[in-house]
């Protein structure tokens, strides 16, 4: 009972779209199973891996 959370659906939609883009970078299999041992090869990684869908969606 009680009263209904505050929905905001600005934040919904950010949240949305972040949730989105991870699925999108899981989608490249050395991300999505951590095949980098060191923390900054998969960051570097990961950043390549965004600036390939940032490239693909212009």
């Amino acid at each position: 009972g009680g009263r209904p959370t505050a929905f905001d659906l600005e934040i919904y939609r950010r949240r949305n779209t972040v949730e989105r883009s991870f699925n999108q970078l899981k989608g490249f299999r050395g991300i999505a199973t951590r095949y980098e041992k060191t923390a900054t090869s998969y960051e570097a990684a990961v950043t390549l891996a965004s600036l390939l869908l940032w490239a693909r969606s212009i």
